[in-house]
């Protein structure tokens, strides 16, 4: 669904942690979450399966999986929009 996103956190090898980020960019993709045989696989999906973008982590390498499913029924993905706020006319 559009709004859905993983962070995946991954050990560098340094002092630090890079984080990367996959997010449904429209309306009718999914991500999806695999792992096995020491990979983890992050896809966003189309409706029929294919695969737009992919982000492949060693296991041992990999710190955290965060998913962030967009809220139901949300049509813009979770983001929050400036609500638009109308003139009322008044009548003397």
């Amino acid at each position: 669904m559009k709004g859905d996103r993983v962070e995946v956190v991954v050990d560098t090898g340094t002092s630090t942690a890079q984080m990367f980020e996959i997010e449904a960019t429209k309306a009718g993709r999914r991500v999806d979450v695999t792992s096995g045989r020491g990979i983890v696989e992050v896809a966003e999906l189309t409706r029929t399966g294919q695969p737009v973008r992919v982000g492949r982590f060693m296991a041992s390498r990999v710190i955290a999986v965060v998913e962030h499913p967009a809220k139901e029924g949300d049509a813009n993905g979770g983001r929050r929009r400036p609500r638009r706020v109308e003139q009322e006319e008044t009548l003397l």
